[in-house]
């Protein structure tokens, strides 16, 4: 399916949707499925947030869970096997869009239906992941929305070396597995040099080994580190970030050079 098809099919359904009001007896209730890969669950604050604000300008266009429009949720928590089994449930659902949140979520979302439109977001590379053709024509059923460009990945390392001038190594926590790690990675070793600064890859899909990195990582000076953008590293969140609060940096102190704790940025 070509972008503008694509789009002119949204288009017609949001504004044929808000005809059914409190949806007449006897109409369709439309259905939108929504899974994120993240690992998180229904519990989770931060989600609660998100979606609370999905509903709300769901409202605002007049659909109301419950009433015309049916919301199914499903939380895959950061497990291959879990975001899989949801994906295939909401595709049996039959919903008139799904709404994918994470890499991790979007690609067995599209195994799972090559009919039903799916609107992705929280993507970093959605065509070096094969979720689309290009940018310009996606093709095929899914479009949505990019998180940013591999180039301004490099900015992070620029942004820790600013708030933290002592700063000469950085450990890059990232999924190598996805092309979003692989991609974050090359900016910001390509940026490295120009900073004086030494990289190096965490993998996250371990924990033992973020914990024997991060331990091992902080036993020298001028340490920093950057987590990429990955369902992992919301997942192992408390195995990255604990040791950081155990151990801050003081960005303004005059002795910030003999500073033995690692530095930290999260993008």
């Amino acid at each position: 399916m070509r972008r503008r098809e694509f789009i002119t099919l949204l288009g017609s359904a949001a504004v044929a949707w808000p005809v059914a009001g409190s949806a007449q007896p006897g109409e369709r209730v439309r259905r939108v499925g929504v899974i994120t890969g993240a690992g998180v669950d229904a519990d989770d604050a931060d989600m609660k947030a998100r979606f609370a604000a999905f509903a709300q300008a769901l409202e605002q266009l007049g659909w109301s869970h419950g009433r015309n429009v049916q919301i199914d949720y499903r939380f895959g928590s950061g497990n291959p096997d879990d975001i899989r089994r949801h994906a295939v449930e909401l595709a049996a659902l039959a919903p008139d869009v799904i709404l994918s949140s994470g890499a991790a979520s979007v690609g067995p979302t599209l195994q799972a239906t090559r009919t039903i439109p799916v609107v992705f977001v929280s993507v970093v590379d959605p065509v070096g992941a094969g979720f689309v053709d290009s940018m310009a024509q996606p093709g095929g059923n899914a479009t949505g929305f990019v998180m940013l460009e591999y180039s301004s990945t490099a900015k992070y390392l620029e942004l820790l070396k600013e708030i933290a001038p002592f700063v000469t190594r950085v450990a890059v926590l990232r999924d190598a597995a996805i092309s979003a790690g692989t991609g974050q990675f090359g900016a910001i070793q390509s940026a490295a040099p120009s900073l004086r600064m030494d990289v190096t890859p965490v993998n996250v899909r371990d924990a033992g080994v973020i914990e024997r990195s991060i331990a091992t990582f902080a036993q020298t000076s001028n340490g920093g580190l950057i987590a990429t953008a990955s369902a992992l590293t919301v997942v192992h969140r408390d195995l990255i970030i604990d040791p950081m609060l155990r151990s801050p940096p003081d960005p303004f102190s005059e002795t910030m050079p003999s500073h033995e704790g690692p530095g930290f940025l999260n993008p």
